[in-house]
């Protein structure tokens, strides 16, 4: 079991008019993050919705931010699974620039049906795909 971390850079885009991350942006960053997290486990998030008719949509998010991230730096985010459920699962989101933490996101993932949006519990393969990111103590 391990974490992922992933390195993005900032541009211009993710800027607002001081040069310092939007706040919005981070959430754009922190659902990368998710996306390449799952990817490394050997699945890409679209293959729940083609083989189970299932996707992920997010129930709660918590942002805290502690230092500012500016353009052209360089941050990493680590994604660590906290807690999973039948049909949900809890997750932390750091980012760090060289060793210092610049703001934390705490996601809960629901899983749904497609469909109709109706709660679905995890396929076992699902289940034990995300209890992969748990990190190890």
């Amino acid at each position: 079991m391990t974490t992922h971390s992933i390195d993005f850079r900032i541009y211009y885009e993710d800027t607002d008019a001081g040069g310092i991350v939007y706040h919005a942006r981070y959430l754009a960053f922190a659902e990368r993050a998710r996306t390449e997290a799952i990817r490394s486990l050997g699945m890409p998030a679209s293959s729940m919705h083609d083989e189970y008719g299932l996707v992920f949509v997010v129930r709660d998010a918590t942002l805290n931010y502690r230092a500012p991230l500016k353009l052209d730096e360089v941050f990493t985010v680590t994604t660590r699974l906290l807690e999973q459920g039948a049909a949900s699962c809890k997750l932390s989101q750091t980012f760090t620039r060289e060793g210092v933490l610049c703001a934390h996101v705490e996601v809960v993932l629901a899983c749904v049906r497609a469909q109709d949006g109706r709660p679905a519990r995890f396929p076992p393969l699902w289940r034990d795909l995300l209890r992969k990111l748990a990190a190890e103590d």
